[in-house]
């Protein structure tokens, strides 16, 4: 059953307040407890994950508010520009969803891969709006050093939190991808 409650500007469903709130604890976990599982420095972006598994579940339009809420979220948690991770991940969303409907997303490799494959535009488009700020920077040094291997962790982080996201009880409109 799928409660819906009325407000001035519209519908809120349940489906809505328990993918709002997974977004929030996600971004609260990834800039509190995340740090003790930091390998030579680098952490897993719980948030493209979150962004990849929307847009293979329920294509770009559900991806690219994952990444909006999430990347506002992770701007003001940490000390980047407001909208830094918000442009990185709403492209990333779009370019998910729409390659999510082209390929069989049963498979774990598949899944792994194309969280890899998130993570490495992410991060290109991350360092190219960092180099625009900032000029004098070592762009090829930064993406080489910390966003190649967190692309790395990242996708290695994919199986288990695919796998936990798949065991949380959707309401049907999230499961089936139905209306909101």
């Amino acid at each position: 059953m799928n409660v819906a409650y009325d407000t001035p500007r519209g519908v809120v469903t349940r489906a809505n307040v328990y993918w709002a709130i997974l977004v929030v604890v996600t971004v609260l976990v990834e800039s509190t407890w995340l740090g003790m599982i930091r390998i030579q420095g680098v952490l897993p972006d719980l948030v493209l994950l979150l962004v990849v598994y929307f847009g293979i579940i329920q294509g770009e339009e559900r991806a690219m508010m994952t990444g909006l809420f999430g990347g506002v979220l992770q701007d003001v948690a940490g000390d980047t520009g407001l909208g830094h991770h918000v442009l990185c991940l709403v492209i990333v969303g779009f370019l998910v969803g729409q390659i999510s409907h082209r390929l069989i997303t049963d498979n774990p490799a598949v899944k792994t891969g194309l969280v890899f494959c998130a993570s490495m535009v992410h991060a290109i488009i991350y360092v190219m709006v960092d180099y625009v700020q900032t000029p004098d920077i070592d762009a090829l040094n930064m993406l080489a050093v910390s966003h190649v291997p967190r692309a790395f962790y990242t996708a290695l982080a994919t199986p288990l939190v695919f796998y936990l996201l798949d065991r949380i009880r959707w309401p049907v409109s999230v499961a089936r991808g139905g209306p909101n």
